[in-house]
C-alpha cells in the first residue's frame, strides 16, 4: 500500500516569533512510518519541522520507501495532505492539528505591554473530514476503462471524558474507516493503551503497550480493512 501519515503539532503564528501549539510530539506518527515501512509499504510523511528532532533518522534509513515533507502550520500540512491524497491507498491522521488560528498574526513582533492583548481566531480546515468526502475516486486503468479506488482513511480521538462515546461520534459524523481513540496521558508518552473502532465492529481495546506494537497492530488492522 501507499501509506499517508501525519504527524506532530502544527504552529499558528501570532506574529513573526509567538504561535499557539500544542504538547504532540509526534511519537505516534512517526511509530506508524517505522511500522508501515517494516511491512513493506510505500510510506509519505507529512511531519511539522519541531517534532522531527532524531526521530526522523529512524525513519529515512528506509529512504527508497519514504517521502518526508515538513509543514508548520495546518494550512501547509492540509496544502501537504490534498497533494499526496490522490496518490495515497490509506491517510493515518496522527498529527494533532490546531483547530483555531490567528485571523490577521501580526507582520511584526507584537511589543510588550501591561495592557490585555486580545487575538481573534478563526477556525483551521478540518483535514480528516476532507479526506474522507474525497476518499472515493475515479480512475483510469491500464486498458482506459474507469475503476473506483476508494481510499482508507484513519483519525485519532484524544478524549479527556467520554472516550467511547466521543471518539465514535468523530468515527461517524466524519465517516472514518477506523479511528484510535486514547487520553491525555498518552502525550509525550512511550507506553499507551489505545481502543480502536472500525464501522460495524466492536471496540478493540489493546493492552498497555509501547507505540511501536500499537502501530504496527494499526498497520495490520488497515492491511485486512485495505483487501
Amino acid at each position: 500500500m501507499r501509506i499517508l501519515i501525519t504527524a506532530g503539532g502544527t504552529r499558528e503564528y501570532i506574529d513573526p516569533v509567538r504561535f499557539i501549539s500544542n504538547a504532540s510530539t509526534g511519537k505516534m506518527g512517526y511509530a506508524l512510518a517505522r511500522a508501515a515501512l517494516k511491512a513493506g509499504h510505500q510510506v509519505t510523511l507529512v511531519t511539522t519541522v519541531a517534532r522531527r528532532s532524531s526521530l526522523v533518522s529512524r525513519v529515512t534509513s528506509h529512504e527508497r520507501r519514504v517521502t518526508v515533507i515538513e509543514v508548520e502550520t495546518a494550512a501547509e500540512m492540509f496544502k501537504a495532505v490534498k497533494k499526496h491524497f490522490p496518490r495515497c491507498d490509506c491517510l493515518i491522521m496522527a498529527a494533532a492539528v490546531s483547530d483555531y488560528t490567528p485571523v490577521q498574526p501580526a507582520k511584526t513582533k507584537i511589543k510588550s505591554a501591561k495592557d490585555r492583548l486580545t487575538i481573534k481566531l478563526k477556525p483551521t480546515t478540518d483535514i480528516l473530514k476532507w479526506a474522507a468526502v474525497h476518499k472515493k475516486s475515479k480512475i483510469k486503468n491500464r486498458k482506459s476503462k474507469m475503476k473506483c479506488h476508494r481510499r482508507l482513511v484513519v483519525g485519532f480521538a484524544l478524549e479527556d471524558k467520554n472516550l467511547r462515546l466521543n471518539a465514535e461520534k468523530k468515527l461517524k459524523e466524519k465517516n472514518l474507516d477506523m479511528i484510535i481513540a486514547n487520553t491525555p496521558a498518552t502525550i509525550g508518552a512511550d507506553k499507551t493503551i489505545a481502543q480502536i473502532k472500525m464501522p460495524g465492529q466492536k471496540w478493540l481495546k489493546l493492552p498497555k503497550a509501547d507505540k511501536t506494537t500499537i502501530a504496527q497492530k494499526i498497520i495490520s488492522l488497515a492491511e485486512k480493512a485495505s483487501c
